[in-house]
């Protein structure tokens, strides 16, 4: 019977898939193997001003601002609350599952950092434990000025659970991310992947602190009320010895705390959660990846420890791609691919989500793991048991698009596309998913490109055969 109910899914949204193939989006396996004919214009974008209303502070008596949350375990059933204030403030959390009703509270720790002249507000940061899975709970902040808020937390993990992930990168904080970042609060999206690149401070002179300010209040809408997941781009490393700073990802690290040591990791920018049906590891571009670097270990012990009939999908985040064809930032990845990807194919990642190339490209399930420096097998090959791998660094940041991909388009490049967008991952159970990237496109979000995967254990061929 499970068998026949994953055949009739299978057909029933190959089948929507179909329809919207009849706008002249997608073909029957939901992606077209071509270049879009749709390009944004190509000048860069413009931040938004400091006085605008979507990044200005908000009005009180030492008000908490820059809101936003972060799973705070391995298993979803805690939530890092991280915030600022101008001036001394105690780190309380009040919280419960009434509106208005908040009986229990936790409190935390307070922090500040110095770079160069700047100095930042105190961070508050609490953790909120032992939490129930798929419960709404609300929040309040402050002590003068109190603000409000409420977040969902995630089903128990399990086989046949339901999910939606939105993705974004390089998200930055301009007019078109403004737009990027309303379109996501209208779709679904339950959890945002951020594969990295935030706030762009450092396209400033001396990597101008006040920038990751104004971005901490441009997300807060969206981060204040559902997790953002995060992944720490070249943006965030902000290394300038001519100026004294020489700790790597220290505005990161300090600003955006997540719980690395929940999974064994010893680095906050690689680290790894479950969240309802999936198992979510999230790597470091920049950080020592080499067979005896912690990196290494810590993904080689972590991918042995996956559960896929608790966790059925397997989700890797990681800044720089490693299948792009675009010729911005082409190769970068190289050097990571070559030491970690025949460890993902191994183990059966479903999908590896990247950025730092600002536009948008979905390949075919595709592996390069053959060459051995004598052999000449160097050719990336199409191959259903390797990951997808999706560029979705387009979220509209100060640099603008990239826009001249390499021609011809390579055979395991199914869709790109140099415009600005976002990204759903909607798991439909332990079999299916749908992937949808939304194009911003004249204030409108527009669906341009969608796929059906497939799960690399549980689809087919895999535990469930029919």
């Amino acid at each position: 019977m499970g068998c026949v109910l994953a055949g009739l899914l299978d057909v029933l949204l190959l089948l929507a898939v179909a329809v919207t193939d009849s706008l002249g989006l997608v073909d029957a396996e939901g992606n077209f193997g071509r270049t879009s004919a749709y390009r944004r214009k190509l000048a860069a974008s413009v931040d938004l001003p400091y006085n605008d209303s979507l990044v200005l502070p908000p009005t009180g008596v030492n008000p908490p601002q820059q809101v936003h949350l972060t799973q705070g375990d391995y298993l979803g059933k805690a939530v890092i609350v991280t915030w600022i204030t101008e001036q001394t403030a105690a780190p309380i959390v009040y919280y419960g599952t009434q509106n208005g009703s908040y009986v229990d509270n936790q409190t935390g720790n307070t922090t500040q950092y110095t770079f160069y002249n700047y100095t930042s507000g105190f961070i508050h940061i609490v953790t909120l434990s032992d939490l129930e899975y798929n419960t709404k709970y609300y929040y309040k902040l402050g002590d003068v000025t109190v603000r409000e808020f409420f977040f969902f937390t995630p089903p128990a993990p399990g086989l046949d659970v339901p999910y939606i992930f939105g993705l974004i990168g390089d998200l930055g904080q301009t007019y078109d991310s403004a737009t990027t970042l309303a379109h996501y609060l209208e779709s679904p999206g339950q959890t945002l992947l951020n594969v990295g690149d935030l706030s762009y401070a450092d396209d400033y002179p001396l990597d101008y602190q006040v920038r990751w300010d104004t971005w901490s209040r441009f997300v807060e809408r969206s981060a204040a009320y559902q997790p953002w997941i995060l992944t720490a781009g070249n943006h965030e490393l902000e290394f300038l010895p001519e100026v004294g700073e020489i700790t790597l990802f220290k505005s990161f690290t300090h600003r955006f705390p997540t719980p690395y040591t929940a999974s064994n990791s010893t680095d906050p920018v690689y680290y790894s959660i479950k969240r309802g049906p999936a198992h979510i590891i999230v790597l470091s571009s920049y950080s020592a990846y080499g067979k005896y670097d912690p990196q290494q270990v810590f993904l080689l012990n972590e991918l042995a420890s996956v559960n896929r009939t608790l966790t059925p999908w397997l989700i890797v985040l990681i800044h720089a791609p490693w299948y792009n064809s675009n010729t911005y930032h082409y190769l970068e990845g190289e050097t990571v691919r070559v030491e970690f990807e025949a460890f993902l194919n191994e183990y059966q990642v479903d999908v590896v989500f990247s950025g730092h190339v600002h536009a948008y490209e979905r390949t075919y399930p595709v592996s390069n793991i053959l060459y051995n420096i004598t052999n000449g097998l160097c050719t990336p090959r199409l191959n259903n048991s390797a990951p997808t791998y999706i560029v979705i660094g387009d979220g509209g940041n100060i640099e603008g698009i990239a826009g001249v991909f390499t021609e011809p388009q390579p055979n395991y490049s199914a869709y790109r596309e140099a415009s600005f967008g976002h990204g759903l991952f909607q798991i439909y159970n332990h079999t299916h998913a749908k992937w949808t990237w939304h194009r911003n496109q004249d204030g409108e979000a527009v669906v341009a490109d969608s796929a059906i995967l497939h799960n690399k254990v549980w689809y087919k061929g895999g535990r469930n055969q029919c």
